[in-house]
């Protein structure tokens, strides 16, 4: 009886498994895309302006993105330069980040983008604040007109 009760033992024990289980693996990344997912879209947020139609030539595309200053229709300033979002700023503020840009970049465009509601003496004092901020040229932005049906 004792031979029986040492091949029941060994029976009793299994080898070791030499594969990974992956599906706590693959919970995990299915909850990290919904996350993702989800959070995505609330990065990509902007400022909302209604810019007036005109009809002008586009501005050729330079290789260094430009430097836009909006401003909405509540008359609040916001700057946005090259891939960082738009900041929430004052004029202060935007006239030393300006100058640091032109300093290390003095080719760089700059934009002011209006809310076509907003008070012209806005748009005049930005484009003042960024002539003394060391910017030779300052473009304004439009949209289109849409065609009339």
């Amino acid at each position: 009886m004792a031979v029986m009760t040492q091949r029941s033992a060994r029976r009793g024990r299994r080898k070791p498994m030499s594969e990974i289980n992956v599906v706590p693996y693959i919970d995990v990344m299915l909850v990290l895309l919904v996350i993702f997912m989800i959070t995505a879209p609330l990065l990509y947020q902007g400022v909302a302006v209604d810019l007036p139609q005109e009809t002008a030539e586009p501005l050729p595309q330079d290789e260094q993105d430009p430097v836009v200053v909006t401003i909405n229709r509540d008359g609040e300033y916001t700057l946005s330069i090259g891939d960082d979002p738009d900041q929430p700023l004052g004029m202060d503020e935007i006239t030393d980040l300006v100058s640091r840009v032109m300093r290390n970049s003095p080719g760089t465009p700059v934009l002011v983008r209006g809310d076509r509601n907003v008070a012209y003496g806005h748009v005049l004092q930005v484009m003042s604040t960024l002539r003394r901020a060391g910017v030779p040229q300052v473009g304004l932005m439009t949209e289109p007109p849409r065609e009339q049906m």
